[in-house]
């Protein structure tokens, strides 16, 4: 893609924009544009997604998408609106949310929505000021790369600028603005809008327009006596389940799981105060805002089944019989824990060339699973580095690493004797391969966000340029960054992540 002409009030980049979301009505949206950001600078950007995107990557850098991605310029062809849905918050009924501080540019001929994350007031921005800051802007460009590079289902991010602009939040912060990107950031929430308000002529076209688009085979499918509505409830939930095995699997924190936060897609939007697990602890509640523990490391797999089932009631009116929709959403009940027995038995690298699983190892090899998750919980070991060392140790290698982790050495040696056995009749090349391509080195820690944080807040961001590199190749061993890798620092106990984050 090469800079096309530009003239004083738009600039075009060769992008040929269309808003297929637009076409559903203004009773789905407000026009609005972004609101400009001051004096905006470059934080960081994704040359990898940029590449997918088809930009050339000279302008990746350039003064003019600077102005375009902070808002300050309107980009032709877009149609800039902001979206209304609703939600239940931490279990209740929050009624009317919708984008606060977020605009859909548009949409590529590709099929990617383009949205400014913090620029500026909508609508819908309730008691917000519509702005995003440099700190939680950092953390969802970085995670949003960083679970793309894990493999797990995630809307993406373009790049994060920053202004000197002040922000109030618990304290004076600077303002940002992330460009997210995904196929669309339609949520759970938009049904919920539109079903609780008796609007049924739009929530019926809200859900042709996501299966035509999204999921055209349901309306062909031949379950549930060709209701297409119900097959997508299936095929939302499926997708959900298989989402929620790869964050259990990865130890991954979304921290608050609200319905809005939902993807229809079953992509991990909305990253705010999430966490990647330190010491395995299955009831860690990442989110400071969440006083109840609502939406704890080991509750999310219910809590994804939970908003499913508030899906399912917005759904009711196109489902029409409750009978189906039950049927529909209990996929979820064996999708689930079927993707995760497999995920985990890979992190064991016990799955053949194939994928697959010998059936007759099934339930000793779930026994493993739990036996090893207990005594990660027991003695508090870290996740990751458990894992990474596993992984190494399988090829024969000094087992010394993975023992010295935990406190009961002798439940330690009993699981590894079991777990050798169980590895004698696979050939360990297969399995430490598999494992290391399972098992990643890198996950975003909180301690390691922190202090690219902190580094950025002083216009240095080498420290997210660096993170960022890391993360889009997690399982790779990169030399020379093995800080990155290892524990988390003691003060990294206290870093308090909230909703605010």
């Amino acid at each position: 893609m090469t800079m096309a002409t530009q003239n004083s009030s738009t600039l075009d980049v060769g992008l040929i924009w269309r808003n297929s979301f637009a076409q559903l009505g203004r009773t789905f949206y407000t026009p609005l544009a972004p609101q400009p950001l001051p004096a905006p600078y470059w934080v960081s950007s994704s040359r990898a997604l940029a590449r997918e995107l088809g930009l050339d990557q000279s302008w990746l850098a350039s003064p003019e998408l600077l102005e375009v991605v902070s808002g300050n310029r309107p980009l032709a062809g877009t149609q800039p609106l902001a979206s209304v849905y609703s939600g239940h918050q931490f279990g209740q009924w929050a009624g009317q949310l919708g984008d606060g501080r977020a605009i859909l540019l548009g949409e590529t001929a590709d099929g990617m929505e383009v949205q400014l994350k913090g620029s500026g007031l909508t609508p819908y921005s309730r008691m917000g000021d519509g702005r995003a800051v440099l700190r939680s802007s950092i953390r969802e460009f970085l995670c949003s790369e960083a679970m793309q590079g894990l493999g797990i289902p995630t809307s993406r991010a373009l790049c994060v600028t920053g202004s000197d602009a002040p922000i109030r939040r618990e304290t004076i912060e600077t303002a940002a603005v992330v460009t997210r990107v995904a196929p669309s950031f339609v949520r759970f929430g938009h049904f919920e809008h539109f079903s609780h308000r008796g609007q049924h002529v739009q929530l019926k076209a809200l859900a042709d327009y996501v299966i035509g688009r999204f999921y055209p085979a349901c309306r062909s499918s031949d379950k549930f006596a060709g209701n297409a509505y119900a097959a997508l409830l299936e095929a939302v939930s499926e997708r959900t389940a298989n989402m929620v095995a790869q964050w259990q699997a990865v130890g991954f924190c979304h921290g608050v799981m609200n319905t809005d936060n939902m993807s229809i897609l079953g992509l991990t939007i909305d990253y705010g105060p999430f966490q990647f697990l330190d010491a395995y602890d299955p009831g860690h509640v990442c989110n400071h805002s969440d006083d109840q523990g609502r939406y704890a490391f080991n509750k999310q797999p219910n809590i994804a089944y939970w908003n499913l089932f508030c899906l399912g009631q917005a759904l009711l009116p196109l489902i029409e019989e409750q009978e189906l929709a039950l049927a529909a959403l209990e996929s979820y009940k064996t999708v689930f824990p079927a993707a995760l027995e497999k995920l985990m038995c890979a992190k064991l690298g016990l799955l053949d060339a194939d994928g697959d699983k010998a059936t007759d190892q099934s339930a000793g090899d779930r026994t493993l699973i739990e036996d090893i998750l207990k005594l990660l919980a027991q003695d508090r070991v870290d996740y990751t580095i458990f894992w990474r060392r596993l992984s190494h140790s399988s090829a024969g290698t000094d087992v010394e690493p993975v023992r010295d982790l935990f406190v009961d050495r002798a439940a330690a040696d009993a699981w590894l004797l079991h777990y050798s056995e169980r590895l004698a009749h696979i050939p360990r090349g297969l399995v430490t391969d598999l494992m290391l391509r399972t098992n990643p080195k890198f996950v975003l820690r909180n301690h390691l966000g922190e202090l690219a944080i902190q580094a950025a807040k002083l216009k240095d961001f080498s420290q997210v340029n660096t993170l960022l590199m890391l993360l889009e190749s997690p399982f790779e061993e990169h030399p020379g960054f093995e800080e990155y890798a290892s524990f988390p620092p003691d003060w990294a106990q206290s870093i308090s992540i909230s909703c605010s984050s």
